[in-house]
């Protein structure tokens, strides 16, 4: 059988056990009765959006979910950053981890007080580029990040033993961070390299644990090509006891997320749950620097919570949170001003606040060409989706030719 074959009938059971009306029904969705009568019979098919609230709506435990194959979002990420791999680096590890008596008999005096001088600046720079990551392109920056990781790398070749751990630490964050644009320039491969190459790069600097971190990071990848399975078990696998707590806590975060793609309500507030208390603990929040994740959040397991309740098929309850944590983000954050906002304006469309969902992707929109970003690009082709069941609206009508001009390149 067909999936909308089968879903139809389900969902027109569940309707009828709740004792609701198709209009009732149809006014609680905010969507068409129509539409859904043809849903109901098998006539059309029921997009993930629709399967998601109908679940959460009619209590349905991810059953209507599943009865929904949710195409991956792989597609986003078509765009490649045509970056180089970061195998150069990989080589100057080995030979750096070789080199340090070497260094030290040749005059490790003067090369720890070069280390020494020049340590500061790079991480002043790093500080500078996660900043400047913010308000710009990825494809722009992606050049300098390679080039400076690379850089730093070649201090620690140069650096005595001594120092050598604090570059190579240095240099694995400037790595984690270079995978991190190269994702928001559409490239999933790049990005996975150089998350290994940062996680090699702290080991070979005595951090064993942004290892785990990649794992988190590469969950991320996962969750946004829509594979939970992957994960939930990538970021299970990075919540060792032996681990920091914002390691943990973030881990926690992105399982949450993977709980909330299949509708597991229950494992998913659990999850942030445990992530909220680890990132609110004392150890989390003096931890080492630079800081591992994101700086321009200011309760990550809050705004996660307001993310993960749009997946559940809440959405008014995801546009309450989400407006308010929203408003606490820094007005440099562009590239996070844009993700959250646009997942706030699919929030509000959900709930039927059309205008005020047009409204905050208007502003948004005229953002993405200064910090385009193939991970956003995702929440705005399901904006459109969800603002095309409104064309009779005159707010989606005026915004439907901006939002054509964005997603334009990516699928170019």
């Amino acid at each position: 059988m067909s999936t909308a074959s089968r879903f139809g009938p389900e969902l027109r059971r569940l309707r009828q056990v709740a004792g609701l009306t198709l209009t009732q029904f149809s006014v609680a969705l905010n969507y068409d009765k129509g539409h859904l009568s043809k849903v109901e019979r098998g006539k059309r098919s029921a997009s993930p959006e629709l399967a998601r609230r109908c679940d959460a709506f009619l209590g349905a435990n991810g059953e209507l979910r599943r009865l929904v194959d949710a195409p991956g979002t792989g597609s986003d990420a078509a765009e490649t950053s045509g970056s180089p791999g970061p195998g150069t680096v990989r080589r100057r590890v080995v030979l750096a981890a070789g080199t340090g008596a070497l260094v030290d008999l040749q005059g490790g005096g003067r090369a720890s007080a070069a280390t020494g001088s020049l340590l500061p600046s790079f991480r002043a720079q790093f500080d500078q580029l996660r900043k400047l990551g913010q308000s710009t392109a990825p494809k722009v920056l992606l050049p300098l990040l390679e080039i400076q990781t690379r850089t730093v790398v070649e201090l620690a070749a140069d650096a005595p033993s001594a120092a050598r751990a604090r570059v190579l630490v240095l240099a694995s964050r400037f790595a984690e961070f270079t995978g991190w644009m190269a994702q928001e320039a559409g490239d999933s491969g790049a990005a996975l390299d150089w998350t290994a190459e940062a996680a090699e790069l702290a080991r070979a600097g005595g951090d064993p644990h942004l290892g785990s971190y990649a794992l988190v990071r590469r969950a991320l990848v996962t969750l946004y090509d829509g594979d939970a399975a992957a994960t939930i078990g990538l970021a299970r696998s990075a919540q060792s006891d032996e681990l920091p707590p914002r390691i943990r806590g973030l881990a926690a975060q992105r399982e949450a997320q993977g709980h909330a793609l299949v509708g597991d309500e229950r494992a998913c507030l659990r999850s942030l749950d445990k992530a909220r208390e680890l990132l609110d603990s004392d150890d989390a929040r003096s931890g080492a620097e630079p800081v591992i994740g994101t700086t321009h959040v200011n309760d990550p397991a809050a705004m996660t919570t307001g993310w993960c309740l749009y997946d559940l098929g809440h959405p008014k309850a995801a546009a309450e949170v989400l407006d308010r944590e929203y408003r606490r983000l820094s007005p440099y954050a562009l590239r996070a001003r844009t993700r959250y906002g646009f997942r706030r304006s699919l929030a509000h469309a959900a709930s039927g606040e059309v205008e005020h969902a047009c409204a905050i992707a208007g502003k948004l929109l005229g953002v993405m060409p200064a910090v385009p970003s193939a991970t956003v690009n995702s929440d705005i082709r399901r904006l459109a989706r969800e603002l095309s069941r409104f064309r009779s609206s005159k707010a989606v009508r005026d915004l439907q030719p901006t939002l054509a001009r964005v997603l334009a390149p990516a699928h170019g």
